[in-house]
């Protein structure tokens, strides 16, 4: 639809909507008002513009579109009855009987003669009663679900019964959802037919069963407790350590919404409605602590429901935050399980007959006593956790038999992967290295295997790299030339890369022969894309090349071989959680997303004449190197992975692990025109958590991400629904001094959009009490960080607090604004003169005390008017124009200044005055003529004769 001659007038775009609208053309008024928007400057035009495209949605049927409409034009004017209508119809439409009833309501109350309003209040009286029938009827529901699923008529064999009973099931699942539901099922004793259905054979019925007890338990603690009780955590940790790995995952996630029901429930001094009573949910939570330590040595026990136990404690144990002092969980668990959690630890499934294992177990129990370690608040604690460890160590170690010795080896490398301090200490008791090194030699595969996975890990620590460089290179070479064991090949080879990589970054120091890293990488990458391989042993190659690749040589090599990279993708998607940190630090390197600090020109000089080691950068590290790497990985679909990762339920997505995932992030949005392609593939929701639940570095380095996609991005598409929401604290954290002011600006400029989207989201910034912080950076010296704090001020003055902030007295916001107008800084007069311009339209009261914040007040307004930037002059007029109708004492001062001949001018338009500023120009006088006509003749016939020659 074209909309003619009038396209570039939103008054005209607006009057041609209405024609169109009148004549029945919806989607041509849609478009001129959509248009007419894009252009126009007036908050108060606007208002009317999203009002009537409302009126257009609601007869599109498109009623979601027509409330947000409603919902802006409301933002703007409160008291706009037509927009409150409007929302009504639309809310009506969408069955949001209440929030519909409360709008009619309103328009009722401000035209209470209006026929069309009371007839909208009888239709959603009548619809909320009928709503309310239906929920009356929920008991009835349950209660014939309750009937399906006990229906002893028919055998459990019969096909009809199978269906019917999935069908009833899956309904419970829906009630429970709504509070009313799960209350019916409560109250009926429907955890008794929950314990039924849990026994069933039918895994989409246990399924069912588990998903209607998170219903039940999500935020109530009094159900919580009673339904742990009745149902008993030996039955729940049965069904979780059963064999198929989606009930034992249901069950895990069932477990840890009770554990935060009743955590939640401890925080609060009253626990919701009926509650107040109850005892202290300490008892169930031990008990349920309890029962997940006994599941780690059960050899009844599946994998996946062990390492669905070991999550919990992961989550649950350890202090949420270190300023809590109280860690007595913590402690209760080391005393009660550390020696069931390294039976786990220490177990070889090929040798020993101990607890069934999946891939990830070993990890899951590093990243849990790493956790519990670091929890830890004296030495003493930390020697008695060493003490433990060495004991349970010793005991195996001791003991006459291989089988023994193995455990005792495999518990070292599963603790130098998790607290590597009191890995390092078992590892030094005395035969324990020279077991190791012994073993590597030996014929059987699983000795070799286990005895080189404690020696790579023992590489990694740096106090025992140079004892194994020294006496475990040839070794490890000749088992990866000799061996005709892939398995140990590769193991073989990650050792190696480790000890290769011992110079980092630094291109100066190598270990070993030139060429001798590309040779090892093009191993690692032969064997990645080996399917034929078992997932372990590809694993391994990654974390061979997660070393090798701090070599820029190795990213070369590694980023042109898309095979490799597609290979190393479905690796991080696959169910081998184990593989994540190896990927995430191989993309670190792969986009030098790491922390380089740069060293001082004049300490550089002085170590070269001391002969002093002075770390070198590798040419290919050069920036435009980097960039090229950048996009080879997006290409080969680096963000879909990287989103897989973050949505990984397991312990092996470590806070370490989340920093390198954010670091990546940060680097692939580096470039703006990138930055649409990681959004698309989900990249801006995964951020999100990232920024949330990280390390310090992580955090920033993910919220610097999402302020980098705010700015270029519509903020509505890439955080859809309620996600924009949550965008706003992380940008908030940004706004620290410990930030750079690289990040302090992007968070600054992110925010300003965010703030000129709706009022929620505005109220949303100053309740993480952002506004304090922005108008510190308002005194910034730096210019770009002052003028963007100032622009998103400028979109926060909408909101009716931050207006009270500058209507308060005794502070200088105000004469801020008028200087900062009348400064060279363009971006930033333009900011100021911005906020100062909606200010005093909001609040007239404030055009009063304009005069009193400086001496130079009215040359800084005609400053404005005079302005060769269009965008200043239209500023200046509309403070000019508010401050004549605010007062009109304040409409003399302007009038016989030199502002009354500038406006004649701009009145008259012409070239380089836009038609809004000549309008509002004439406006002014208009309003001018009116004040004074009334006043003293000689002032009157004053401005006559200027108004005269003005039209001269």
């Amino acid at each position: 639809y074209s909309v003619g001659e009038r396209g570039s007038d939103p008054a005209a775009l607006k009057e041609e909507g209405n024609t169109l609208f009148k004549a029945g053309d919806i989607q041509g008024a849609v478009c001129c008002y959509t248009k007419a928007l894009k252009l126009s400057d007036s908050q108060a035009d606007k208002a009317v513009l999203y009002r009537n495209r409302s009126a257009c949605y609601l007869k599109l049927e498109e009623y979601s579109k027509a409330e947000a409409d409603a919902s802006k034009a409301l933002d703007t004017d409160q008291s706009d009855v037509k927009a409150r209508f409007r929302r009504a119809q639309a809310f009506q439409k969408l069955g949001r009987f209440d929030q519909a009833f409360l709008d009619a309501q309103r328009c009722a109350q401000l035209e209470p003669k209006n026929k069309a309003f009371q007839d909208l209040l009888r239709q959603l009286g009548a619809q909320i009663q009928q709503k309310s029938a239906q929920l009356n009827s929920t008991d009835a529901r349950v209660q014939q679900m309750f009937s399906l699923l006990l229906d002893p008529s028919t055998k459990e064999s019969d096909r009809q019964k199978v269906r019917i009973t999935q069908k009833a099931a899956q309904n419970l699942v829906v009630l429970s959802r709504d509070e009313a539901g799960a209350e019916q099922i409560f109250r009926n004793d429907g955890v008794k037919l929950i314990q039924k259905l849990l026994q069933s054979k039918l895994e989409d019925v246990v399924l069912s069963a588990l998903r209607t007890l998170v219903g039940l338990c999500t935020g109530h603690q009094s159900r919580t407790m009673a339904i742990v009780n009745e149902l008993g955590m030996e039955q729940l940790c049965a069904v979780m350590g059963s064999g198929a790995s989606s009930v034992s995952l249901a069950a895990c996630h069932l477990l840890q919404v009770m554990f935060e029901a009743l955590t939640e429930g401890m925080k609060r001094e009253i626990r919701g409605k009926d509650e107040a009573i109850l005892p202290e949910p300490s008892k169930e939570l031990r008990a349920m602590l309890r029962h997940l330590l006994e599941m780690m040595p059960a050899s009844n026990v599946s994998g996946p429901g062990r390492d669905s136990a070991i999550n919990l404690l992961v989550k649950q144990v350890p202090r949420k935050s270190l300023k809590n002092p109280d860690n007595s969980l913590t402690l209760w668990v080391i005393d009660q399980g550390l020696k069931k959690i390294l039976e786990v630890a220490g177990t070889v499934p090929e040798i020993s007959e101990g607890p069934p294992l999946t891939d990830n177990s070993h990890m899951s129990c590093s990243v849990l006593l790493s956790k519990l370690y670091d929890d830890l608040k004296s030495d003493k604690e930390r020697e008695n956790f060493s003490k433990l460890c060495e004991e349970y160590v010793q005991q195996h170690f001791s003991r006459p038999g291989l089988d023994a010795k193995l455990r005792a080896i495999q518990t070292v490398s599963v603790l130098l992967q998790g607290p590597s301090d009191v890995g390092n200490r078992t590892l030094e008791m005395s035969g324990m290295m020279d077991a190791v090194i012994s073993l590597c030699a030996s014929e059987d595969v699983t000795h070799q295997q286990v005895a080189v996975e404690a020696l790579i890990h023992a590489a990694g620590k740096a106090k025992r790299a140079s004892f194994i460089t020294a006496n475990g290179v040839s070794l490890l070479k000749d088992l990866y030339k000799k061996s005709e064991n892939d398995r140990i090949r590769v193991r073989a080879l990650v050792g190696l890369c480790k000890l290769g990589s011992a110079g980092g970054t630094d291109f100066s120091m190598k270990q070993f022969a030139e060429g001798s890293t590309l040779k090892l990488a093009k191993q690692c990458r032969k064997w990645l894309c080996n399917e034929t391989l078992p997932p372990a042993s590809r694993r391994w190659s990654v974390e061979g090349l997660a070393y090798l690749t701090f070599d820029a040589d190795v990213k070369e090599d590694l980023v042109e071989d898309k095979n490799a990279l597609l290979a190393m993708f479905d690796l991080a998607k696959s169910e081998d959680k184990t593989v994540l940190f190896a990927v995430g630090s191989t993309l670190v390197n792969c986009t030098n997303s790491y922390d380089v600090e740069k060293p001082d020109p004049q300490m550089v000089e002085l170590a070269k004449y001391a002969k002093q080691h002075v770390p070198e950068e590798h040419p290919k590290d050069a920036p435009s190197y980097v960039e090229k790497r950048l996009v080879k990985l997006l290409e080969a679909g680096v963000v879909s992975a990287l989103v897989c990762m973050v949505k990984q339920e397991s312990p092996a997505l470590t806070e370490a692990c989340r920093e390198c995932i954010a670091r990546v992030f940060l680097a692939l949005v580096e470039r703006q025109e990138d930055r649409g392609t990681v959004v698309a593939q989900g990249g801006g929701k995964a951020l999100i958590p990232l920024a949330s639940d990280n390390t310090d570095a992580g955090k920033i380095k993910a919220a610097q991400a999402l302020a980098k996609i705010t700015i270029t991005s519509n903020p509505e598409i890439a955080f859809p629904g309620e996600r924009i929401y949550e965008v706003v604290r992380p940008l908030a954290s940004l706004l620290r001094l410990e930030c750079t002011l690289l990040q302090n600006f992007e968070a600054l400029m992110a925010l300003t959009n965010l703030a000129g989207i709706n009022d929620r989201l505005r109220q949303k910034i100053i309740k993480e009490k952002a506004v304090p912080k922005i108008e510190g950076y308002m005194f910034e010296e730096h210019d770009l960080v002052r003028a963007s704090a100032t622009e998103c001020m400028c979109n926060l003055v909408l909101n009716t607090e931050v207006q009270k902030l500058y209507l308060a007295t005794g502070n200088d916001r105000l004469k801020l604004l008028v200087l900062y107008s009348g400064e060279d800084d363009e971006r930033l007069r333009k900011a100021a003169a911005g906020t100062l311009a909606m200010l005093t339209a909001e609040q007239p009261e404030l055009c009063a005390r304009i005069p009193g914040t400086t001496t130079h007040w009215l040359e800084i307004v005609q400053a404005l008017l005079l302005s060769e930037i269009p965008d200043l002059r239209h500023r200046g007029v509309v403070i000019v124009q508010n401050m004549i109708l605010a007062e009109k004492s304040l409409a003399e001062k302007l009038i016989e200044s030199e502002a009354l001949e500038i406006l004649s001018v701009l009145a008259k338009g012409g070239e380089g005055t836009p038609d809004a500023v000549s309008k509002i120009a004439q406006n002014c006088l208009d309003k001018a003529m009116d004040i004074f006509i009334l006043l003293k003749w000689p002032f009157y016939n004053f401005v006559l004769s200027k108004f005269v020659m003005h039209n001269l």
